[in-house]
């Protein structure tokens, strides 16, 4: 379904919850909520809403690396190789 298909006024979600609900965790497909013609929110299935929350904390990661190599603030794999079995060595 399309996401233009997929928009319902906030009166239908009061009157058809369950159903929008059941069809959400279904078919994995979100329906966006109006709220005076407006869109509003956003009813989407859990597991994708958990998927979409993973995916946005690796970008997460990746930005600060990326941040963090172009401010030199990184090192060669083979020389974090060697740091991370310094600090092995000597807890040891």
């Amino acid at each position: 379904m399309k996401l233009s298909q997929a928009v319902r006024p906030i009166t239908y979600l009061k009157t058809h919850a369950a159903q929008l609900i059941r069809h959400v965790a279904e078919q994995r497909q979100p329906y966006v909520i109006t709220q005076n013609g407006e869109a509003r929110a956003v009813l989407q299935d859990i597991e994708s809403y958990e998927e979409t929350q993973e995916s946005l904390a690796m970008l997460k990661l990746l930005a600060v690396g990326s941040q963090h190599a172009a401010e030199g603030q990184s090192k060669p794999l083979s020389q974090a190789a060697k740091d991370i079995r310094a600090r092995t060595a000597s807890r040891q």
